[in-house]
């Protein structure tokens, strides 16, 4: 199945903050985004989430995402926030409760093909005691742009 995707990543860069260390921490976690400056705060774009899936699975906490996606799903598609300092390290950690002094990085997913309730159970398949069951993709099956079957 073809998902069609476009994933909008916002992060503020405070005055204390090395901008390279913040356009890293998003880099970490979703490398196909190619952060750009804008008045005090990197944006980024991206048509995959693929990576950041990947690293759900090997955290092992893709019912937790669902969870959080599904919180925040709308018709259009589902927004979540993620700590800065984890994502330096590669790591997702979501955002709930109090707002991080730092600023967190906010993510808006809106899913044009097939449906938002698909696309979750692509990034985040349900498990049963942890595993997968009856994944769309395979772990660590990334999307290639430079395959023809795209």
């Amino acid at each position: 199945m073809i998902y069609s995707v476009d994933v909008r990543i916002e992060v503020p860069v405070n005055d204390t903050e090395v901008t390279d260390r913040v356009a890293d921490a998003v880099e970490n976690v979703f490398p196909d985004a190619e952060p750009v400056h804008e008045d005090g705060r990197l944006v980024s774009e991206t048509h995959s989430l693929d990576a950041f899936s990947d690293v759900l699975h090997e955290q092992e906490i893709l019912d937790t995402a669902r969870r959080v996606f599904r919180q925040n799903r709308t018709e259009e598609g589902f927004a979540f926030s993620l700590k800065k300092q984890a994502a330096l390290e590669g790591v997702v950690n979501f955002a709930v409760g109090e707002p991080d002094e730092l600023g967190e990085i906010a993510v808006d997913v809106r899913v044009r093909e097939p449906d938002v309730e698909s696309f979750i159970d692509y990034v985040a398949p349900e498990t049963d005691e942890g595993q997968p069951v009856d994944p769309v993709r395979e772990y660590g099956d990334r999307f290639d742009p430079e395959d023809e079957v795209y």
